[in-house]
């Protein structure tokens, strides 16, 4: 039983829908999951099956084929960057198959079932914030299992016959991100096989899937940038306390001045932090060490630390990053700093509180002249409340 190239690619056209500038959205690097299933198509090859019966000394042959099975696969790869990924899994292109009809009377029925392991190499395209386009190479390992079955004066000469074999595969598709970490995609593959007869073909394998991704959200990949070295903001001096004013001579107790204002101290996120990082960079603790030694003996209510992003990325991976890179610098102040974690907390801004205003940087890619312009947003602020020496 042949199987011979079938049309069964996905139409591209639907890209023309999702057409515009590349999305610099925020991708997950990390392992993942899915399957996914549909139909699978083949042809079989009618006119070889006819003219063996009629070389065998039938007089008339008809024939049904059955040749749109169900397939499914199971797969897992890793996502290396944005752009590309490695694939492996397990694929069950269903059962094909065909009667016979004769004269004299008989049939003869044939089935071919085609199961096996791929390995791919994927590449993605990004459309917008939630489209992206892909396309795959590959190997796949499949095993091919015929069966012939004959009735009345048909005979199957051997009606078992299986086969292994190792053939390339291809195929595209388009995936929709309905979370950070879920995903549902429409492909269409094409799987080269060889049956067990000694025949070459293509089946096609039309399937809609989903797959989870397990991992953190790191930024997209931007070209080499050299950035301007951002200057960390020196920490103040602690201000005077105000002098009281000399009490009147009337017996009655001088009023209590009000407490100083907040004092408010704010450090470069990229002074202390690399890109996209919350790891305290040795120049950051530096710049730590001098405000905390300032703050000795000092007595305070509470010490808050915000962390702010720029408004490049997604709302809830700056909110993430803003936390994390106010969380570290809570605790580089309680240790080795030494200020009593009762009173500093901290917490995460995201993009809400942008130092630059709206029509201060232009454009909405992340390029060079944009990430310099917003430079002022990236920072973390350090609140200290009720200050006196």
């Amino acid at each position: 039983m042949k199987r011979v190239t079938a049309a069964g690619t996905l139409s591209l056209a639907a890209l023309t829908v999702f057409a515009g500038p590349l999305a610099q959205a925020d991708s997950l690097t990390a392992w993942y999951l899915g399957g996914g299933g549909g139909q699978a198509r083949s042809s079989i090859d009618d006119v070889r099956i006819t003219n063996g019966l009629l070389a065998g000394g039938f007089t008339s042959v008809s024939i049904t084929d059955y040749d749109r099975p169900t397939g499914y696969k199971l797969f897992g790869g890793y996502q290396i960057n944005k752009y590309i990924a490695v694939e492996g899994g397990y694929f069950d292109l269903g059962q094909s198959g065909f009667v016979a009809t004769t004269v004299p009377v008989g049939t003869l029925s044939g089935t071919i079932k085609v199961k096996g392991l791929n390995l791919d190499l994927v590449g993605t395209l990004p459309i917008t914030d939630k489209f992206s386009a892909f396309a795959r190479v590959g190997v796949n390992r499949a095993e091919a299992e015929d069966t012939f079955t004959g009735t009345g004066r048909v005979r199957a000469l051997n009606s078992n016959p299986s086969k292994t074999d190792t053939n390339y595969k291809y195929g595209v598709g388009l995936r929709y991100a309905m979370t950070d970490a879920l995903g549902v995609r429409v492909e269409a593959e094409r799987y080269r096989i060889d049956d067990a007869v000694g025949n070459k073909g293509d089946i096609d394998l039309v399937s809609v899937g989903l797959d989870y991704r397990f991992g953190r959200k790191v930024q997209a990949p931007l070209p080499s940038v050299t950035r301007p070295e951002p200057v960390a903001a020196a920490a103040p001096t602690v201000a005077p306390a105000p002098v009281a004013a000399a009490p009147a001579p009337q017996p009655a107790a001088a009023a209590m001045p009000p407490p100083p204002p907040p004092r408010k101290v704010t450090f470069s996120a990229d002074a202390l932090f690399d890109f996209d990082k919350a790891t305290l960079k040795p120049a950051g603790k530096q710049a730590l060490d001098k405000f905390a030694t300032d703050l000795r003996g000092t007595t305070f209510d509470v010490i808050t630390v915000t962390g702010h992003t720029d408004r490049i990325g997604s709302r809830e991976y700056n909110q993430k990053l803003s936390t994390r890179r106010a969380d570290a610098v809570k605790n580089y102040l309680v240790d080795p700093s030494g200020i009593p974690v009762a009173k500093i907390v901290s917490r995460g801004a995201d993009k809400s509180s942008p130092v630059t205003k709206p029509g201060d940087c232009k454009g909405g890619n992340a390029t060079k002249a944009l990430i310099a312009c917003l430079q002022p947003d990236r920072r973390v602020e350090v609140e200290v409340t009720a200050t006196k020496r």
